[in-house]
């Protein structure tokens, strides 16, 4: 025997009832089937909307009666053969006319009691039932409408009645399992009853589900099927969480708590009947029958996570009580409920400090004013004595409960939990845990529920790929290589590492461009030339922040300093900010300090690995020394590409303003080359190296060996410098004769020790690692406690836009764990 229930949405339409014939006909060559329908899609609130206008006296019911009148013919036209739709129209006809009297009453009257609107509210199950079970007839299932209230006894708590399940259980045996034995199909009305005076009743959110499992309880069903809209019970919601997926079997406890935590695939209440038989339930699509559903029983198997899902309820109020009256005085908290309960305020989650000084409790927006007044009045004296403050009420906020029987044997849930959430920026108001250690459910800011929700799918299910979401500033050399490396890479990483880079906004000088649903690597650049939106750095990283998407990395690839002044809004909204840019890194110390604090304080990552030797790994190496506590007692460096090629390149053949021009040409210098041989740029990599180190210095503090005599440092334009640099060449020709008269090169190094940092020209002999160095080669000395006799050596290629964005890229894997 099976009980096949279907909801609203599967018989919404005249194509949807054809999938639901198709369902019970495959069902029947099973066994017995029962089959429980709601009401056609949106028509309960529609009937709710007819009492409410007549109620009102107003009109303009009437037409809308018309029209819910004609949504059922028109179904049942679209769906039956002339002379069963005949015989349909009269069955329909007869409940319309009903319904219109009834209506017509409310309009005499002006009002509608509970009694009423049951009763109102109950002819969208009639109408759907009809129509289904004479669609049954005319496809061969022999089929028959039964009206639920002659099978359902209540008692008079009209819009949420409780059943009286013993008296229920023997009319449904009474009534369905004749009809049953001979092959024929009760079509039954779901979600209504009757008291013990034949009155309508309802049985409150989630009626027809309840009905369903009264009904197999009451015939001792091998199965309960709940065919809706979606594929089963998801790891999460799917509307908030793209990589939610079907989980194939919970745990009845599991399914309840998902349930009452905003799964509204079924309603907690309606499983009671079942559990209590051990009867499973199937939640199954009507429109994907092929696809296996959730399987909700006793027995279901531990899966490899100890999570077998995230909910949420979306709109929670926090009452808080703080004082120290509730210290240790017994009773105090059973105060607290029973005034609640009083009020009828449903609580949904309760936490307590362990000092009982303080005392919140989640209830529903609606419920708050009344929560408030009624802890007032509990606590009157107390709050007069000072011993309590005032009840507080916080609102905007919303539970995030992560549910699965799995977590009582798995240690480390907890701190995954609440490690997701904090390396996102979501702040935890309040959290829960019961001792079944099935739930754990915290209290987080509204704005922050999707994020929470993604954040905590990542860490709970590995299986799926791990998203980091990039926004990136300045697509340019560099960050146009990057996005083809992302491109290029983006299989590799999903399949070895699960992790996906989605892109997320994009801004270069002109325009800017933020889609949530990610750009396509391939199309950035369409992308953006479509967009309409005016490049703006500062609203550029507002839209970043109020996407408040997990794992989002702000990746500023521009050499300017219009991000660098908002790093710090960033990093304090936990988002990761990825840059090659050296402008903030080597500013004031004040403002290098600040941005560290801030991303520690936030927990959000600042990396800047190629601040300094493009992708060489100069800074994470200096880091880890530094972190492992062998102290640093000397950097020696050759930091500049430019300056590099410059001294490798410039000999008796080649002249040093033609190696300079040289390398302009080969796009080694800024157009200005003075840019690159006043040696600021590579003072600002050392004073970063410096910084790393843990020494306090400002730019000023480093000490730079001027390359250029002053006339050719001070030449008005870019031609008369280099016409000044050929009448020095003799300058340049006796600093080359006297490193070879040494047997040495000319390698413009910089020095960190001591505490204090310069630049100079050096002569390096063969002994020297710096003597080696090749074309625009970079190279770093580490020089330590543990690395003494032999230091450590970094060396490799210090510029060009695919190393410097190869480094970028590591970083921005850094930011996703990897």
């Amino acid at each position: 025997m099976k009980i096949l229930k279907f909801g609203g949405t599967s018989v919404g339409s005249a194509s949807s009832i054809t999938e639901v014939v198709k369902i019970v006909r495959q069902a029947q060559t099973d066994g017995p089937v029962v089959v429980v329908v709601s009401a056609l899609s949106g028509v309960t609130n529609k009937l709710l909307g007819l009492a409410t206008k007549a109620a009102g006296r107003d009109e303009t019911y009437l037409e809308d009666a018309n029209n819910l009148a004609e949504l059922h013919f028109s179904t049942a036209r679209e769906l039956l053969k002339p002379l069963i739709q005949s015989a349909n129209y009269g069955k329909l006809r007869l409940l319309l006319n009903q319904l219109e009297d009834v209506l017509h009453g409310l309009y005499l009257i002006g009002e509608c009691s509970p009694r009423s609107l049951d009763l109102i509210a109950g002819f969208g199950e009639q109408l759907s039932a009809h129509i289904v079970a004479d669609c049954l007839s005319q496809e061969g299932v022999g089929a028959s409408m039964v009206d639920a209230r002659k099978l359902i006894r209540t008692n008079s708590d009209f819009t949420n009645a409780t059943p009286d399940l013993p008296t229920t259980y023997e009319l449904v045996r009474a009534t369905l399992l004749p009809l049953t034995q001979i092959g024929v199909v009760p079509v039954v009305t779901g979600f209504i009853a009757s008291d013990l005076a034949d009155h309508s009743t309802t049985l409150g959110r989630g009626g027809s589900d309840y009905t369903a499992a009264i009904l197999g309880a009451g015939l001792a069903a091998d199965l309960i099927e709940i065919w809706t809209d979606v594929d089963g019970m998801l790891t999460s919601d799917p509307r908030r969480v793209a990589k939610a997926y079907t989980q194939p079997e919970v745990t009845y406890q599991e399914a309840m708590e998902l349930s009452h935590f905003g799964a509204k695939v079924i309603y907690p209440p309606t499983l009671l009947p079942a559990v209590a038989l051990g009867i499973p339930i199937r939640i199954a699509n009507t429109f994907k029958p092929e696809h296996p559903g959730t399987l909700i029983h006793k027995d279901a198997k531990a899966g490899e996570r100890p999570v077998r899902g995230i909910s949420c309820i979306e709109h929670v109020v926090l009452l808080n009580l703080l004082g120290t009256g509730l210290m240790g005085v017994a009773g105090m908290a059973g105060k607290v409920f029973s005034a609640l309960a009083e009020a009828n305020v449903n609580l949904i989650l309760i936490s307590q400090a362990s000092s009982e000084q303080n005392l919140c409790i989640a209830i529903a927006p609606q419920d708050g004013p009344k929560a408030v007044a009624a802890a007032q009045k509990a606590f009157e004296r107390e709050i007069e004595r000072g011993l309590m403050d005032q009840p507080e009420l916080q609102e905007g906020l919303s539970v995030i409960a992560v549910i699965g029987e799995g977590m009582r044997t798995y240690a480390g849930v907890s701190a995954k939990l609440f490690r997701a959430l904090g390396n996102n920026g979501v702040n935890i108001r309040a959290a829960a845990q019961g001792s079944s250690e099935l739930n754990i459910s915290v209290v987080v800011a509204h704005r922050d529920l999707n994020k929470g929700l993604n954040a905590l799918h990542d860490a709970f299910f590995w299986n799926q790929d791990k998203t980091l979401n990039l926004f990136l500033a300045g697509p340019g050399l560099i960050g146009k290589s990057l996005l083809g490396q992302l491109a290029q890479q983006a299989d590799f990483l999903e399949q070895h590492l699960q992790l996906k880079v989605r892109l997320v906004g994009i801004c270069n000088s002109k325009r800017m461009a933020v889609n949530t649903d990610g750009i396509e690597l391939n199309a950035w650049a369409e992308t953006l030339s479509n967009s309409d939106q005016v490049a703006d750095a500062d609203l550029f990283v507002k839209q970043v922040i109020a996407a408040n998407l997990p794992n989002s990395v702000l990746a500023d690839c521009t050499s300017s300093s219009l991000f660098v002044g908002l790093y710090q809004s960033a990093l304090a909204a936990s988002i990761a900010v990825v840059t090659p840019n050296k402008l903030a890194n080597s500013g004031p110390l004040s403002t290098y300090k600040s941005l560290k604090a801030t991303a520690l304080r936030h927990n959000a990552p600042f990396l800047y690995e190629t601040n300094v030797g493009a992708g060489l790994p100069i800074i994470n190496t200096l880091q880890a020394l530094v972190q492992s506590g062998d102290p640093v007692l000397k950097i020696e460096a050759v930091l500049s590409g430019t300056l590099s090629f410059l001294f490798n390149t410039f000999g008796k053949a080649v002249p040093f303003h033609e190696a300079v021009r040289l390398a302009q040409d080969a796009g080694y210098t800024e157009p200005d080359p003075r840019d690159d041989l006043s040696g600021l740029d590579m003072a600002r990599k050392v004073l970063i190296l410096a910084r790393e180190m843990g020494l306090g210095l400002e730019a000023t503090d480093i000490e730079i060996e001027p390359l250029l005599p002053k006339a050719c440092a001070e030449a008005q334009t870019v031609a008369a410098f280099y016409a000044e640099m050929a009448k020095h060449q003799s300058h340049f020709d006796e600093l080359l004769a006297n490193a070879e008269a040494k047997g040495g090169k000319l390698r413009y190094i910089a020095t960190i020790a001591g505490g204090k940092a310069s630049i100079r020209l050096n002569t390096v002999t063969a002994d020297d690692p710096f003597y080696n160095l090749n074309g625009s080669e970079n190279m770093v000395v580490f020089t330590t406690m543990r690395y003494n006799a032999t230091p450590l050596v970094v060396k490799g290629p210090g510029a060009g836009a695919a190393v410097t964005a190869a480094g970028v890229f590591a970083d921005i894997m850094r930011c996703g764990g990897n």
